[in-house]
């Protein structure tokens, strides 16, 4: 595709979806489409299959990309397929066609990740191919424009288990003629900070910080490798496509462009509350690697205070915007 531009992001599903919207003449900031997809949230995730908890700082996987087209009034067409040939042959049909086209895969099998893991919520567009390989835009840590052979493609859109979907894809089409972004940005605030304020189940959003607060230090006593498993943890706290500290420095960043164009004061003070909450998930990525280092207890301690800080600065912001 001789006229795609790549959208240069740092989290996979914005960066996917970015990219199709480009394509279609839209283009938005990372942060921009982070809050209009309400994107928003925290889940500690522990099952007894996984060796430590998952700490999460986004809605689930599928739907910030469903409300971004829902806000901005634009057609989200999305397909699965237990089928590896029918998936291939829709999607090379697309591209054939001059359509990007979203994709939702393991990351596990991508050849040019340096640190492969399973991770199979990972989004990337795909706007090429040839007899071997696909082109794709994946996040800029992981190189922008890139390529995978098709034999390692198929198998990461295939993968099953946990955030997996049947080789999804996804394209996206329309324009914002006739959306108020204005408007658009206040019921996207709104909504965030409602399902935030409501969860559903205790280890969500700020209950589920308190929760943490209290489970960091049974995971601490019972981990058999404290080392690894807090070193990982810090890192997709603050690298592995969040854009820094849990995604707070993404939803920081909008709510200042959204104070910008908005002029409304009370953003003003939700961001200046995210200015502090970004800088208190940095520290607590920190926390989490002094604490690999030296398996200081006193530093899990000072961690799970900040999480019940966390709990209630972030929960005192969704209030504001929730009133707005």
């Amino acid at each position: 595709m001789e006229n795609l531009k790549p959208f240069d992001g740092l989290h996979c599903e914005t960066t996917a979806t970015g990219t199709l919207l480009k394509h279609i003449g839209i283009e938005l900031s990372e942060p921009m489409l982070f809050g209009l997809g309400e994107g928003l949230s925290f889940i500690y995730w522990k099952m007894k299959t996984m060796d430590f908890p998952f700490l999460g700082g986004r809605i689930k996987t599928d739907l910030l990309t469903q409300h971004i087209c829902k806000n901005l009034g634009l057609e989200l067409n999305v397909h699965e397929t237990s089928s590896k040939v029918k998936a291939w042959q829709a999607v090379r049909q697309l591209l054939d066609e001059g359509q990007p086209v979203g994709l939702k895969l393991d990351a596990y099998y991508l050849e040019y990740f340096t640190k492969p893991f399973h991770f199979a919520g990972h989004y990337v567009a795909i706007y090429g191919y040839d007899d071997e390989h696909a082109y794709l835009v994946d996040t800029r840590q992981q190189g922008g424009s890139v390529k995978t052979s098709l034999a390692s493609l198929a198998l990461a859109r295939a993968e099953k288990g946990p955030m997996s979907s049947k080789n999804l894809y996804y394209t996206i089409a329309g324009n914002m003629e006739n959306v108020d972004l204005k408007e658009v940005l206040i019921a996207a605030m709104v909504n965030n900070a409602k399902q935030y304020l409501a969860p559903t189940i205790s280890n969500i959003s700020y209950k589920g910080m308190l929760k943490t607060s209290e489970e960091v230090m049974n995971w601490f006593k019972t981990s058999q490798a404290i080392e690894s498993e807090f070193k990982m943890a810090a890192s997709l706290m603050e690298k592995a496509g969040t854009g820094g500290a849990l995604f707070r420095n993404l939803y920081r960043d909008f709510i200042k462009e959204s104070y910008d164009l908005l002029g409304i004061e009370q953003l003003a003070v939700v961001h200046h509350e995210f200015v502090q909450i970004a800088l208190l998930w940095t520290s607590l990525s920190e926390l989490f690697n002094q604490i690999a280092e030296t398996a200081s207890f006193d530093a899990v301690q000072q961690a799970s205070a900040i999480f019940k800080t966390l709990a209630t600065k972030e929960k005192n912001a969704m209030e504001i915007l929730a009133s707005l």
